[in-house]
């Protein structure tokens, strides 16, 4: 069996990375959450926090980012809220038309799984 990286992460330094805490704030960020820098780093911010700012410069999508930090998807989002929380970055989820009619014909989707099924 091969253990997958998140279980051989130390379980401590998880724990220090969060501050001790398993879940997010308040704010419910979800995998396709996109979010975006909106300062620079600072001196004396936490690495993972640096690490987050300098992805983020381009709107990316969470679980991007916690594949990119190589860290669980539940550690990133404490991180994200702590950032959040100080106006550090901002998050936008992707929204969908109200109105049927803007949405991509289905039969047009499915011509493009076809093509792609054919690659």
């Amino acid at each position: 069996m091969i253990r997958r990286l998140v279980d051989s992460e130390d379980p401590d330094r998880l724990y220090t990375v969060t501050g001790g805490r398993s879940r997010a704030g308040d704010t419910a960020f979800d995998l396709v959450t996109l979010v975006t820098s909106r300062s620079e780093p600072t001196p004396g911010m936490q690495s993972e926090h640096v690490r987050i700012l300098r992805v983020c410069r381009a709107p990316t999508a969470v679980v991007e980012l916690s594949a990119d930090l190589r860290l669980p998807v539940s550690i990133v989002k404490i991180l994200l809220s702590d950032l959040l929380e100080r106006g550090r970055i901002s998050a936008r989820h992707p929204s969908t038309p109200n109105d049927p009619s803007q949405l991509p014909d289905p039969a047009f989707l499915k011509q493009v799984l076809v093509g792609l099924q054919k690659l």
